[in-house]
């Protein structure tokens, strides 16, 4: 008997015992269309293997565990490898155009075939978790999947690139593919611009005339792209850092305190109830949004620059809703 098939019998008789549905050497022959003789030996080696406690209820005719808390020992962890995969298919599938989730939905098909036994089917995993997102630009499905193939395998992208600044000009770029990152929806591409001879992010959204060139690249080191995707607060980051110091009120404190904003994060509670959060930033365009969404029970301390930016930007805030 392979590994494979002794598996799924192993897991379809767990279930079956599970269900209180009292499997027997019958019941298994007829699922797999197995001898008598087969199933039942098929049986012995899964009590010996796994130390199982079977026990036989001649009144229902069929096997049940002694011990209802019994786990198979492969079971939690092929259970929460499949539930992790297909809970990943979930939470990047809109982002990609539905790339992702027909993927996952081709391949999940088949493990669910296999785990419906332990409680991991289809229809129960939509009714049990969700994600959302808002915001977010989507890629094309066949944008994300010709870009991944080809960072993938070190291959060349050309493409048209419309920036928001500018979106009726787009530029046309030659770039080495490195790193795909997914971040609040977003698939960004980061990757060596041939043209401006640097490192540049390119949102999978924006890109159009996409082509692959098979001309192949040797990948550059993680050290000269690493502090493209981490290091300051956000999207947008450097090889530069502040360190961004903000006062939160009392009224807001419970919601900033809960939650993780950076890996470097330090918090000093005060004596009023509010807190002191710092962390280190790039680019200060990302973290004048997070700042501003607190209004009035946020402020700046520092650096002084940012402080300013956010003065500035309240001030033409108030002009703007100032009576006419």
């Amino acid at each position: 008997m392979s590994e494979n098939l002794g598996m799924e019998r192993y897991l379809w008789f767990d279930g079956q015992i599970r269900a209180g549905r009292h499997p027997n050497a019958r019941t298994l022959a007829a699922r797999f269309e197995l001898s008598r003789r087969t199933a039942q030996r098929d049986i012995e080696r899964f009590r010996e293997r796994f130390n199982v406690p079977l026990e036989y209820d001649a009144e229902r005719r069929g096997y049940r565990y002694a011990d209802a808390a019994f786990q198979l020992p492969f079971m939690q962890v092929h259970q929460q490898e499949v539930l992790a995969l297909l809970l990943a298919g979930n939470l990047l599938s809109h982002s990609a155009g539905g790339f992702i989730s027909r993927a996952v939905e081709h391949f999940g098909k088949r493990l669910l075939t296999q785990t419906e036994q332990i409680g991991l089917s289809g229809r129960r995993l939509s009714e049990a978790f969700s994600a959302q997102w808002h915001g977010f630009a989507p890629a094309p499905a066949e944008t994300f999947r010709r870009v991944a193939d080809a960072l993938l395998k070190n291959q060349l992208l050309t493409f048209d690139y419309r920036s928001p600044r500018n979106p009726r000009e787009p530029t046309h770029r030659t770039v080495e593919p490195h790193h795909l990152r997914h971040y609040m929806g977003t698939w960004m591409l980061i990757a060596f611009c041939r043209e401006k001879q640097d490192w540049r992010r390119f949102s999978l959204s924006r890109i159009t005339s996409l082509r692959v060139d098979k001309t192949g690249f040797d990948p550059r080191p993680p050290e000269q792209w690493r502090h493209q995707i981490e290091g300051g607060f956000g999207i947008f980051q450097g090889a530069e850092l502040v360190t961004v110091r903000l006062r939160f009120a009392p009224d807001v404190a419970p919601w900033i305190r809960e939650r993780h904003w950076h890996p470097e994060q330090a918090v000093e509670e005060l004596s009023d109830g509010g807190l002191l959060l710092s962390f280190p930033v790039a680019d200060f365009r990302e973290v004048q949004l997070f700042i501003l969404q607190y209004g009035a029970d946020v402020e700046v301390l520092a650096p002084e620059a940012l402080r300013d930016e956010i003065a500035a930007e309240i001030e033409n805030m108030g002009r703007l809703y100032r009576p006419k």
